[in-house]
């Protein structure tokens, strides 16, 4: 789909289909046509509004986004009822979610994955950091080990064998460069970055920030498959809606070849399709 198209898709049909834009307040409509998805701002607020909602309207849907920018009241108000479904998180945090809170949210659809980046802030070259350096990473469990892997993978440190995904600076068992490890809400990373020498931020609040993963002095492996598989960002929802057909008919949208050439588009690899 080129970007005319998309614009005279937004134009005609987008403020038809996007009937909220907001933090919370309002519940999941009574409208069998009213799809209300929880969302956080970038990219997930943009590919609903900018990408999905015209297409929906095709169909007779109605979306309605609601942004947050919290990673918890997205999945309470799904549980809830507040609304339908949510599109913020990835499989790891689901499932590390659903085992902390007693909850049973189920992934309906892989959409896309944003590949963590090492971003530069005091210091610039990764390949020469001083001893004693600084990096600050995000302090949750499913994204903390994600970044030391990474940091792992530039020969920075070394982890237990038994780590994992589920890494901790305790999991250090090699540290040459004696990096000190500043834990902070992954929220927070993008405007600490001045502060540090170097910062692992997830896709999603780089994008918040203005950064790509151009500006990154690494990343992930787009090709990796604890990657593709862990960190999936996936649409959640009840059990009971699961088969949902206006889910369904979003997860559809989402997941076609008119989709990873907007992704491409407009997010460059910051952004790319998961199936």
């Amino acid at each position: 789909m080129t970007s005319i198209t998309r614009r005279s898709l937004l134009s005609a049909s987008a403020l038809l289909a996007v009937s909220s834009l907001a933090a919370c307040g309002g519940g999941s409509s009574e409208d069998d046509s009213t799809l209300t998805v929880a969302a956080s701002p970038s990219p997930h607020a943009e590919i609903l509004s900018e990408f999905a909602a015209p297409l929906l309207a095709e169909q007779g849907y109605t979306l309605d986004v609601k942004e947050y920018t919290d990673y918890i009241l997205p999945n309470q108000d799904t549980t809830s009822g507040e609304v339908d479904c949510n599109y913020f998180q990835h499989l790891n945090y689901l499932n590390n979610y659903n085992e902390e809170n007693g909850t049973d949210l189920v992934s309906v659809g892989k959409i896309h994955f944003e590949p963590m980046g090492v971003f530069a802030g005091k210091s610039s070259d990764l390949a020469a950091i001083a001893d004693g350096a600084t990096i600050t990473v995000p302090n949750d469990a499913t994204n903390e080990g994600r970044a030391l892997l990474l940091l792992q993978e530039q020969g920075l440190i070394t982890l237990s064998d038994d780590a994992g995904i589920t890494a901790t600076p305790n999991d250090i068992v090699d540290n040459p460069h004696n990096i000190n490890f500043i834990e902070q809400e992954a929220a927070m990373l993008p405007s600490t970055l001045a502060d540090a020498d170097f910062s692992v931020i997830n896709g999603n609040y780089a994008i918040d920030a203005g950064l790509t993963l151009a500006d990154a002095v690494a990343q992930e492996s787009a090709d990796s498959d604890v990657i593709r598989n862990e960190y999936a960002n996936v649409i959640v929802t009840t059990p009971d809606k699961a088969e949902d057909e206006k889910i369904a008919a979003l997860v559809a949208v989402l997941t076609t070849d008119d989709f990873k050439a907007y992704l491409e588009e407009t997010f460059g690899d910051s952004v790319q399709a998961a199936f």
